[in-house]
């Protein structure tokens, strides 16, 4: 009971056992002494709410009963349990929200170290002050990420010895973590507490951060000396969490792992840059039939001779199909025909080599090829030697405007056992160049009604007007060309074009004068 100056008058036995231990037996708490004061003065407002608050280390309601001689009577509820449970459901719930937020966070970006940021610095603020993130080692060197609330995270990679750590050896090989209140704060080595973590380490946490199959590393907090121990509550979040953020940076580093395998492989299926080789001009271009792919069913390769003297191979080819499927086996017959090379003067043996190694591959798609072997002459022509099998005719696009076509003939290569191919032979004068494609240019559908093919004799009436052009330009025009012909959307195959040009800087083979060829072809362009 309190009096009308807000002093304890009277207790019952409860509330005797209660302020025995207060070290003002006679003075309410403040929270007690605020509600008699608003009591005293007016009748209590019902939307203000219960007192409530802290007597000791419980939680009380109180609720007044008025006396005839003015004092009030306080009953005092212990609610501790029900604000204990209520606190338990909040810190669960923003635990949850965490994990959810940190999940969702963590997996909206396939970047290992941006995941270790996002992990260690949410660690640091749900679970402790600070947080170190340590991924598997490369090499000697481990990737440790720092974390303290309120500050920018640093990243490093540094050689770190996991023994100096208790618990952290065993945390990064995967297995159960160390128990908090086993860990001795004072044995943690300095490269773990962050710069400007405040006073001591009071409280140390280790755990794993397990991956798929493969622990993706280890998660340290740190809490100061002046803040709570971990509760066996919160290290069992710690443990969710970190098995959250591990299975995050596990599928990270699998997609890093997979995008650096696919660039390393994608860079042997792309066609190579073109340039000048040996005093002949070199040009291509490649167009995938899928605009979000790189690489599909068409290919070209140039080989230069070890020295000017000897003979340029080229290759051109068609697999039959598109995409993935189609661009494994090109890079198989790139690679064979990159080991036939010292056989490369004889086409027709490089053929059926190849064709013999195509039909005992686990592969049931064949190919078409023409195969040039170019050589520069003393007098500024170009020689070349031209085999197809079962692939369209080269064209060869004089200075002066004429195209002619080649006629090499061959059949297919990885259908039959037998191969039988032509070789023609042609010489290139200053200007001249030889046009290699394949029929993703000439089926490519268009038109006025959307399904006429670009055709070989469209493709021939557009070479005319390239005379003399550079084989850069000439390549350009014609994927140009029959880009414009396709219908906007419409499905067409993988497209190949190489030029091989015989640059003008040269003295003309056949007495031509290149300065007025050079004229016309500007002209008819």
């Amino acid at each position: 009971m309190l009096d009308s100056r807000g002093r304890i008058a009277g207790r019952n036995r409860a509330a005797r056992r209660l302020t025995a231990s207060s070290p003002a037996a006679d003075v309410p708490p403040s929270w007690l002494a605020e509600a008699h004061r608003r009591h005293a003065s007016g009748p209590l407002d019902p939307t203000a709410g219960t007192p409530a608050g802290l007597f000791g280390d419980r939680s009380y309601e109180a609720r007044p009963s008025p006396l005839p001689d003015g004092r009030v009577a306080w009953w005092l509820l212990d609610r501790t349990d029900l604000v204990r449970a209520h606190e338990t459901v909040r810190e669960t719930r923003e635990r949850a929200d965490a994990t959810s937020d940190l999940f969702s966070t963590l997996l909206s970006s396939l970047n290992v170290p941006r995941c270790a940021e996002v992990a260690a610095r949410m660690a640091s603020d749900h679970l402790a002050e600070a947080a170190v993130l340590i991924t598997p080692p490369a090499g000697h060197r481990y990737a440790v990420t720092h974390a303290l609330r309120g500050r920018r995270v640093v990243q490093e990679t540094r050689q770190i010895d996991p023994l100096t750590v208790p618990g952290l050896d065993e945390a990064l090989r995967g297995f159960p973590p160390v128990p908090a209140r086993w860990i001795n704060p004072g044995a943690v080595p300095d490269w773990v507490v962050p710069e400007g973590f405040s006073g001591p380490v009071g409280s140390v946490l280790v755990t794993p951060l397990p991956g798929h199959g493969v622990p993706a590393g280890a998660l340290i907090l740190l809490r100061s000396a002046t803040e709570k121990g971990f509760s066996p509550e919160e290290e069992v979040f710690a443990r969710l969490f970190a098995s959250r953020a591990g299975t995050a940076l596990s599928a990270a580093r699998l997609y890093s792992e997979q995008t650096a395998i696919t660039g390393t492989l994608m860079r042997e299926l792309l066609p190579p840059p073109l340039s000048r080789v040996h005093g002949v001009g070199y040009a291509g271009r490649y167009r995938t039939a899928l605009d979000h792919e790189r690489v599909g069913g068409d290919f070209y390769d140039v080989h230069p001779g070890p020295d000017a003297s000897a003979e340029t191979f080229v290759a051109l080819g068609d697999v039959a199909g598109k995409g993935l499927d189609a661009a494994v086996l090109t890079g198989k017959i790139r690679n064979t025909l990159h080991a036939l090379l010292p056989l490369a003067a004889d086409h027709l043996k490089v053929l059926r080599l190849l064709n013999g190694a195509l039909l005992t591959s686990h592969h049931a798609r064949f190919a078409t090829l023409v195969l040039a072997s170019v050589k520069r002459q003393d007098d500024g022509a170009v020689r070349l030697r031209l085999t197809g099998a079962g692939h369209l005719p080269p064209l060869v696009v004089r200075a002066d405007g004429r195209v002619e076509e080649m006629p090499t003939r061959g059949t297919l290569v990885g259908a039959l056992p037998e191969v039988t191919a032509r070789t023609v032979e042609t010489v290139l004068a200053p200007g001249d160049s030889c046009l290699l494609y394949t029929d993703g240019i000439t089926e490519a559908r268009g038109g006025p009604l959307g399904d006429e093919m670009f055709g070989e004799e469209r493709l021939r009436s557009a070479l005319e007007g390239c005379g003399g052009m550079p084989g850069e330009a000439m390549v350009e025009h014609v994927q140009m060309l029959a880009a414009q012909w396709l219908e906007p959307g419409s499905r067409h195959d993988d497209m190949a074009v190489v030029a091989i040009g015989a640059p003008r800087n040269g003295p003309a083979a056949d007495g031509r004068a290149p300065a007025v060829a050079g004229g016309r072809a500007r002209r008819r362009a």
